[in-house]
């Protein structure tokens, strides 16, 4: 059922505002994990004493490839010893975990799907035969321990059954071997249907439970697009579904889900979990990828451009646990936690706030959303996603210049050797559409490329800036994939300490960051008047943001939660003005660190 195909990190190469946000990705702290964070630098994955299971798995999801699309020699030598280490290892039996034959039973197997998924990430990029056979080799080991009652899946390998798949059709798809399919029943078989837990979804509990855990739900929106094919089933689209179910009872105003850990409801002082931001952009990737629905594409840009860069510190060396719509401050909490399973420091910016898992897992954000802008259907290829970068293969050439999503202008380059057809996908808010300067309809465009042609094509529309209403009589303003928040300037209190025998010290500490400026303001209007700026070396920034909205508001008397100093109440306690009307400038919610994005309109 697969409608578009990713191309390799050898044929992508990203450019312009892309291309930087990679570097400072590889300067920060994914790109040095393996120097100075114990879980990965002497990780049992490498013959260690330390995590055994899905931290190092995880940052090499994401290390991976951003060391081949910046074509790094010395990441990817890095990367190489990992793998390396990790296949030496392997078991003549297939096994490949860090644990002994004795501890297999008791080993939640999440993490052979995890390391299954990452092979063939490598593979993508490195091209090196050996993977392959090594991936053939855990499947059908794993296959053995659970066909036979072995082992079995419990947890995190219960409730994530369908990541398997990615490993497994990699290798259906080379070995046509019907053990592969019997697999594919058993995960399915012996994992969580999540059909049957939607109703706990409706009403946040202050209780952790698998089954509301955000960072499963995020991952599990995939499940029927990546397993239906294997399984011979019919694609339903359930995810359409499951996804509109959590939009109304959890959605935020930047398409994730409130989770902090499980499933917290509408509040925008709830926090959201950055591991499940990337999964669910993965989950979108490869929606998208499987239906060929725009739909995916779309949530995924708003995920990619506000959810994503909102949580992580501009230089990429901190990152926060949960983010939250309306965050006027992020210290540490006196008493008892705001959120509702996470601790008092998961909203601090730091190396590991909260838990460590997202420490190692953000870091396959950039760099797979940077693999799936081109894609291709037999002879045709799409620009998925119009953002800066380059596609390279034997017989065509394409080159996009834009600074998309903060300026709607599209320049494209195509040479080609052979025929092939090239469309562009365009948003659905896009107004007033004009190709090399002529007027037409707004939609996909196709082109029809000749072999031996060079050509140019410009693509301009225009997006409007608009008030969508929020839960609450509360308010979001939105242009196109944007979403924009009145930013709060803050001081960052620097944080170094130890705990655990982890180390804390510069650039990797953690901050607090203290509000300097006013926040309790309300919308007074419908005048939104968007402002392009230059796009800074940091294309997110906290300092210099590439587009405002100008708009107009007064104070009220909004409060604070009961029992906090640092969290606004969660809707105001008046919307009576108490101020003179004031110009607001608003900043995409991705550069405003500290932020009011839910706001009354009066």
């Amino acid at each position: 059922m697969s409608r578009w195909s990713f191309y390799t990190s050898k044929e992508i190469k990203p450019q312009g505002w892309l291309r930087r946000q990679l570097e400072l990705q590889a300067k920060g702290l994914s790109g040095n994990l393996d120097k100075m964070w114990p879980d990965v630098k002497d990780s049992a994955w490498i013959g260690g004493n330390r995590d055994g299971w899905e931290r190092v798995p995880y940052w090499l999801d994401g290390f991976i490839p951003l060391a081949y699309l910046l074509e790094d020699a010395d990441m990817i030598k890095r990367a190489e010893r990992y793998i390396d280490a990790i296949i030496s290892a392997q078991k003549p039996d297939g096994w490949i975990c860090p644990c002994s034959d004795g501890e297999r039973k008791g080993y939640d197997s999440w993490a052979v799907l995890l390391i299954s998924k990452i092979l063939t990430v490598y593979y993508d990029c490195s091209g090196d035969e050996r993977i392959p056979e090594i991936i053939y080799k855990v499947l059908k080991n794993y296959y053995e321990l659970l066909s036979s009652g072995e082992i079995k899946l419990f947890d995190w390998g219960r409730f994530r059954w369908y990541e398997g798949f990615i490993a497994v059709n990699f290798t259906y798809q080379r070995y046509k071997e019907d053990w592969l399919k019997e697999l594919a029943v058993i995960l399915k078989e012996q994992g969580a249907d999540y059909n049957d837990f939607t109703e706990l979804w409706k009403r946040p509990l202050n209780r952790w439970r698998f089954d509301t855990h955000i960072v499963n739900l995020a991952m599990m929106l995939k499940y029927e697009a990546v397993s239906c094919e294997l399984l011979g089933e019919e694609y339903t689209d359930s995810a359409e579904r499951l996804y509109g179910l959590l939009k109304q009872y959890n959605g935020t105003p930047v398409e994730t889900f409130t989770g902090d850990e499980c499933l917290s409801g509408l509040s925008p002082i709830q926090g959201t979990e950055l591991c499940s931001v990337v999964e669910q952009m993965y989950s979108y990737e490869l929606l998208y990828a499987h239906t060929g629905d725009n739909k995916w594409a779309e949530r995924l840009e708003v995920l990619a451009f506000n959810a994503l860069p909102a949580t992580i510190s501009d230089d990429m060396w901190t990152h926060q646990y949960v983010q939250m719509s309306n965050q006027i401050a992020c210290q540490r909490f006196p008493g008892r936690s705001m959120f509702r399973t996470n601790n008092s420091e998961a909203h601090l910016f730091g190396l590991e706030p909260n838990f460590g898992c997202c420490t190692a897992n953000f870091n396959q954000g950039w760099p797979k959303l940077a693999l799936s802008v081109f894609m291709k259907d037999g002879n045709t290829v799409i620009s998925s996603l119009p953002i800066p970068s380059e596609l390279c293969t034997v017989d065509k050439h394409i080159t996009l210049k834009t600074d998309y999503p903060f300026k709607n202008s599209l320049c494209y380059t195509i040479e080609a050797k052979t025929d092939f057809t090239f469309v562009v996908r365009i948003p659905s808010f896009a107004k007033r559409l004009r190709v090399n300067g002529e007027g037409v309809d707004c939609g996909e465009l196709v082109f029809e490329v000749k072999a031996g042609s060079r050509r140019e094509i410009t693509v301009e529309f225009e997006a409007e800036a608009y008030l969508e209403s929020r839960p609450n009589g509360l308010n979001t303003v939105k242009c196109g994939s944007l979403v924009f928040s009145l930013p709060i300037k803050y001081a960052a209190e620097k944080i170094e300490y130890e705990r655990d025998g982890v180390e804390r010290r510069f650039p990797y500490c953690d901050y607090e960051y203290i509000p300097l400026s006013d926040w309790n303001y309300a919308y007074c209007g419908d005048l939104l008047v968007l402002e392009e700026r230059e796009v800074s070396d940091v294309p997110f920034s906290s300092e210099l943001p590439p587009v405002v909205i100008k708009t107009v508001g007064k104070k009220i008397n909004w409060g604070y939660e009961d029992g906090f100093e640092t969290v606004c109440a969660k809707i105001p306690e008046s919307t009576e003005p108490i101020s003179d009307e004031k110009e607001l400038t608003l900043w995409p919610y991705g550069c405003a660190k500290l932020r009011m994005t839910e706001l009354p309109k009066i």
